[in-house]
């Protein structure tokens, strides 16, 4: 269910396509983030309750996921160059209509709409790439596309923060614009047309993927904030996620066009590179998760210096990128390359372990261009196998399954993450807590918090208890990453090379 492919030998400027595509992941890649860090201005300004505000995250996330797996069927009928020039077209202007929102209602609306134009941002841009590159070039197209989709969500932090902090909130979006332009100019001059073909819409899989997609969405974005199992939504939601998915998976077995095609992973490598995706997602996004309210909350760094110190992060990202490109190129093992990336990655998180906090930015640094470099010798190779043995025709919808396998995969990382650090704050402050007695080696503390302020001095040194409780939750979810992502490294057996790959590799010996 997917649109003719183009061919690399039909790309009059592939540059300028190449460049296009980039500036359209990276634009769609950095809304993913770049929001996050102007939420409490926002909140004032559109004068919204805190549960009201986390909407504006929440509509974009399942509106994304939701209308990702359309990705396919939508450039069947429509043309994939038509398809991503409405994309960005309607992406910018969502993103206009975002930053001019003065009410909470018009912002959650605006973002929803953003989110259903920009789901097919990234699985076009990925697919495209992959047709107008020969497929000995696939692992440095992946490379270029890789450099968005990574280096996007570690920059919007930072960014979000210096554009908050300089102009407002509202440059967070409006900062889209000449971005987009570009690109819409870019991909209209450079990406031929391709053909079209018409196919029954599977309303009832859409529908039955649909509640799936966006229940599941929901119950992990949500599910933090109503306190999980306590929330009567939170289990509805889990109930809908469940039936939808099943019900979709009934519906797909005897359907003879259905939505999104399952029968897409019985290909053993785009299997074993969802599975692997998932677990980048989770390692990554859930590390800049913690970092941000590490540093800021615990260690008191201000928004710019934390985005200053998270940095090199992307910089690495991008180095191993540029590498692994050429590496593949010329015959590398992709699961090699990959097991590299997760010892490095996995050693990264084993260092921050062992922060606490004092640690000295030059280790902030060291571990995330480490982590950096990990992350893109990772990233590439699996993106570049997961599409070798799969046709060609297939490809726009398999980067839709694929993109959405990742997205899940950060949600799920993030809410993991973010529940095991609240119960585990609480566990250490308790048994923190229950040492500070009277009686104890810890007597003088109570006694000087005594002394030099009362009341207020006890109200300190708790204060100073939580702080410590919460650095040794931080660390707890440092070492579930470390231990995830080793537990990983055999799923990197599943892969089989390319078979172009084995070739250059038998040229090269």
């Amino acid at each position: 269910m997917s649109a003719a492919p183009v061919s690399h030998r039909e790309v009059a400027n592939r540059g300028l396509l190449v460049v296009s595509v980039m500036l359209t992941t990276l634009m769609q890649a950095l809304d993913t983030t770049i929001a996050n860090v102007a939420l409490p201005n926002m909140q004032g300004s559109l004068a919204a309750t805190q549960d009201q505000i986390a909407w504006v995250l929440t509509s974009y996330i399942v509106a994304a996921a939701i209308a990702t797996p359309a990705t396919g069927w939508l450039a069947s009928i429509m043309g994939r160059r038509r398809l991503l020039l409405i994309a960005i077209a309607g992406f910018t202007i969502a993103s206009v209509l975002c930053g001019l929102a003065t009410g909470i209602g018009a912002m959650v609306a605006f973002r929803l709409l953003q989110g259903l134009f920009g789901a097919s941002l990234v699985p076009l841009s990925q697919s495209t790439l992959l047709d107008v590159y020969p497929r000995e070039k696939h692992g440095s197209a992946m490379a270029l596309w890789g450099m968005g989709v990574m280096v996007g969500p570690i920059l919007g932090p930072p960014l979000g923060g210096w554009l908050t902090e300089t102009w407002s909130w509202h440059w967070v979006f409006f900062i889209n614009v000449p971005v987009g332009i570009l690109a819409l100019l870019g991909v209209a001059a450079s990406l031929p047309s391709d053909d079209t073909r018409r196919t029954r819409f599977d309303w009832r899989g859409f529908a039955f993927l649909a509640v799936g997609v966006g229940a599941l969405q929901l119950f992990l974005d949500r599910g933090e904030l109503l306190d999980w199992w306590n929330s009567s939504e939170i289990r509805i939601e889990l109930a809908l996620a469940c039936l939808g998915f099943y019900l979709y998976a009934v519906h797909w077995k005897f359907s003879r066009t259905p939505f999104v095609d399952l029968g897409l992973f019985a290909d053993r490598n785009f299997l074993a590179s969802n599975i692997l995706i998932f677990v980048v997602g989770i390692v990554l996004f859930a590390t800049m998760a913690l970092l941000p309210p590490y540093m800021q909350n615990l260690m008191g760094y201000p928004v710019i210096a934390t985005g200053v110190l998270l940095a090199p992060r992307g910089v690495g990202t991008l180095l191993a990128m540029l590498v692994v490109g050429r590496l593949l190129a010329r015959g590398a093992d992709a699961r090699l390359v990959a097991a590299v990336g997760m010892l490095l990655t996995a050693l990264s998180l084993w260092q921050m372990t062992g922060f606490n906090l004092d640690v000295p930015q030059s280790l902030i640094i060291e571990t995330g261009i480490l982590q950096g470099i990990g992350i893109g010798l990772v990233f590439v190779p699996i993106s570049t196998v997961a599409y070798s043995t799969l046709p060609m025709a297939v490809r726009t919808e398999a980067a839709g399954i694929y993109s959405l396998t990742r997205n899940i995969g950060s949600s799920v990382g993030i809410s993991i993450v973010m529940a095991l650090l609240s119960r585990n704050t609480q566990v250490n402050h308790a048994e923190i807590a229950a040492r500070l007695t009277p009686f104890g080696s810890n007597a003088g503390l109570l006694r000087d918090a005594l002394q030099t302020g009362g009341h207020s001095g006890l109200a300190a040194l708790n204060a100073e208890v939580t702080r410590q409780a919460g650095g040794i939750a931080f660390l707890n979810d440092f070492h579930l990453m470390m231990l995830l992502t080793l537990a990983a490294i055999p799923l990197l057996a599943l892969l089989r090379p390319p078979r172009h790959m084995a070739a250059a590799a038998a040229v090269a010996e």
